[in-house]
């Protein structure tokens, strides 16, 4: 089993795979976001899915589940007014409306375990649908 590095209140491990993969795309830029989740039996938060580095926002929304949470990083690249390429990293908490309460539960509870291991996140959202993290949305809080 892989080492952990924190645990969350709720006695989840965070898994080393899910700092070294927000290093991976925060530094190395080979992914463009990476979405996390609880596997309850083994009390563990694992990194779910990677988002390459030509995917965006669009494929971040398509890969998160309708009916059950994740969290997940986007690295999102702009230009800001100034015209100078910029960057930020959005955490997003993903807990959609039609998600069991138990997981929502669980989900909030974790959080801080996941949030407090990666370093250099701009942004949080909160999110329970798709039109909470439209671009127009990502774009404006970026600025």
């Amino acid at each position: 089993m892989a080492m952990a590095l924190k645990m969350a209140t709720t006695g989840m491990e965070v898994l080393d795979e899910c700092k070294s993969s927000f290093m991976d795309m925060k530094w190395k830029k080979k992914a463009r976001y990476v979405v996390y989740k609880i596997d309850e039996k083994s009390k563990t938060i694992k990194v779910d899915k990677i988002g390459c580095p030509g995917q965006g926002h669009e494929s971040l929304a398509a890969d998160l589940p309708d009916d059950d949470c994740r969290y997940a990083v986007l690295d999102f690249d702009f230009v800001n007014a100034d015209h100078c390429e910029k960057s930020k990293i959005f955490f997003i908490a993903w807990s959609p409306t039609a998600s069991r309460i138990r997981e929502k539960i669980l989900y909030a509870t974790s959080k801080q375990g996941l949030r407090g291991v990666l370093e250099g996140i701009n942004y949080d959202m909160q999110v329970t649908d798709p039109a909470e993290m439209g671009i127009e949305i990502i774009r404006e809080t970026a600025k």
